[in-house]
């Protein structure tokens, strides 16, 4: 397994590339522009890959997803890559102010459209003959030339994984992703839609992210933290899919109404041992080696996610140091 990390900062990422970090990855939400913050990984790093992991996939068009590559390529040739993701229709509705309608055909032709500017040549115009995004681009300038950018979905349901195995470079995960989702529901897919465009699934990438909280000084508040983090995201019902493959239906029940009262505890206590066992890394180093060891389908590259709800800066900054230690001794 390859590793990296969602971006730490430049301290923390010299020091993880110089253990082996494979990649670094940027989310975004109301306050941090995952492009943006590739421009800071970009800066800052030698080797690693580095793109948006993910950035909103209808939230900007296809000119503008392209453009921020080609701009980035530039600092960091063969080292960029794109992670989309959908967002939720009330994300898309209420806070993008965009139609995102059909978003599993939406997200395919976007990936078309995008990479039509991507792989745009000198002098000849940009024709993407797009459902949602046509495109006539009649531009000439001379600055283009074909990028190889890799662009994977930050997919979960089925729908949604098929279509990156069709039209993606592959997927990248959710940190609540256990052995069995992707065993039994992102591998089939995967392969499913590889399949329906004659397409290699070998070839595909199965990135993700590992939710990974260690502290050797105070392993109950990892575990805690990691226990918040996994029911923070099953406040979600977009994942009861996978709560139904694990039949844990009653423990996300009482995870959403623990939620809705601010019980922070109550939330932690409803992810039960089998559930956070299934997801997470956690502990002290040894027991999160065992955890790894235990794992029998892990993403071909995880990105080492510390716990971030109700969690400080520099408690994910310790987390992610700690991530880069279990790594080191793992190589």
């Amino acid at each position: 397994m390859e590793w990296g990390l969602p971006w730490p900062g430049p301290e923390v990422a010299a020091e993880a590339e110089q253990a082996g970090a494979a990649a670094f990855c940027a989310g975004e939400f109301a306050d941090t522009n995952a492009y943006l913050t590739t421009g800071e990984m970009v800066a800052a790093t030698e080797r690693a890959m580095v793109g948006p992991g993910i950035a909103y996939a209808f939230a900007r068009s296809p000119f503008v997803h392209a453009s921020a590559l080609r701009q980035l390529s530039k600092r960091a040739p063969g080292r960029v890559f794109l992670g989309l993701g959908s967002g939720t229709r009330r994300m898309n509705a209420d806070w993008f102010a965009v139609d995102a309608s059909a978003p599993v055909r939406r997200m395919e032709d976007l990936i078309g459209a995008v990479r039509g500017y991507l792989e745009a040549e000198n002098g000849r115009p940009i024709v993407h003959d797009g459902e949602f995004y046509p495109i006539n681009a009649d531009i000439r300038a001379p600055i283009f030339g074909r990028l190889d950018i890799p662009i994977l979905i930050g997919a979960f349901n089925r729908r949604m994984l098929r279509t990156a195995g069709r039209a993606a470079d592959g997927v990248l995960g959710h940190g609540i992703f256990t052995d069995r989702w992707w065993s039994e529901v992102v591998d089939p897919e995967l392969e499913g839609g590889a399949a329906e465009a004659g397409r290699d699934p070998g070839a595909l990438r199965r990135w993700g992210w590992l939710i990974t909280a260690i502290d050797d000084a105070d392993p109950a508040r990892a575990r805690r933290d990691a226990r918040l983090q996994i029911a923070f995201y099953l406040t979600v019902k977009t994942y009861d899919t996978l709560v139904e493959l694990h039949g844990w239906q009653d423990e996300t029940a009482r995870i959403r109404r623990t939620f809705r009262a601010g019980d922070m505890d109550g939330m932690a206590a409803a992810v039960t041992d089998e559930m956070l066992d299934a997801i997470a890394l956690y502990g002290t180093h040894e027991q999160a080696r065992e955890r790894l060891a235990a794992r029998k389908r892990l993403p071909g590259l995880a990105f080492l996610s510390s716990p971030a709800f109700l969690v400080g800066e520099r408690r994910r900054q310790r987390y992610a140091t700690a991530a880069i230690e279990l790594m080191r001794a793992s190589r």
